[in-house]
């Protein structure tokens, strides 16, 4: 009992230190890291297409479970619809579904002032950064990439063509940071 003491005793230090405010000096001189470190699992569209107010079921809703191109409801599973410039093409991920899940996703600000070929340097400003999941797995996921005239299915006039669906089960292993620099004045 008395070495256990004894130990004890070695461990705890003689003194302590208080929380003190520092000066403006001071704490000029500390630089500190921010970021997000994420983890995730997503299901999409699990059970079929959105729920649709047409159904026959008795409170009036059903899962859309055609999501065949001869379907004649065009909503079915997710959508992401970007822009590719003034001229109203849309590149489209269309009928997400499946299970996406990841861990270790990091999002953070860096500040670029070297390398790039030395365009570092001159650029000299802060960049957003994403940090890729060592694993990205996928369960049954899959989406079809098309482009189109419009962001919506519903829109009139719609037309799309799709380029080519996409099936996977498995993991996909990533490595390294995907940076966005700003663009404009803030």
């Amino acid at each position: 009992m008395k070495k256990l003491l004894l130990v004890i005793a070695a461990l705890i230090p003689g003194y302590s230190f208080a929380l003190e405010p520092l000066s403006s000096e001071d704490l000029s001189a500390v630089s500190g890291q921010g970021g997000v470190y994420l983890s995730g699992d997503i299901t999409i569209n699990d059970n079929g297409g959105p729920l649709n107010i047409d159904g026959p079921t008795a409170n009036g809703y059903n899962w859309q479970a055609d999501c065949s191109g001869s379907s004649d409801d065009k909503r079915c599973g997710g959508r992401i619809a970007v822009n590719s410039g003034t001229a109203g093409g849309w590149l489209v991920l269309d009928n997400i579904r499946g299970r996406f899940s990841f861990e270790g996703l990091t999002l953070r600000t860096r500040k670029i002032d070297s390398d790039f070929n030395g365009d570092g340097a001159a650029f000299n400003s802060d960049v957003f950064e994403i940090g890729l999941p060592n694993n990205l797995n996928y369960e049954d996921a899959s989406f079809t990439i098309a482009n189109s005239n419009s962001a919506r299915p519903t829109d009139p006039g719609f037309m799309q063509t799709d380029i080519m669906t996409v099936n996977i089960n498995g993991t996909a292993n990533l490595q390294g940071n995907l940076l966005i620099f700003p663009t404009g004045a803030p």
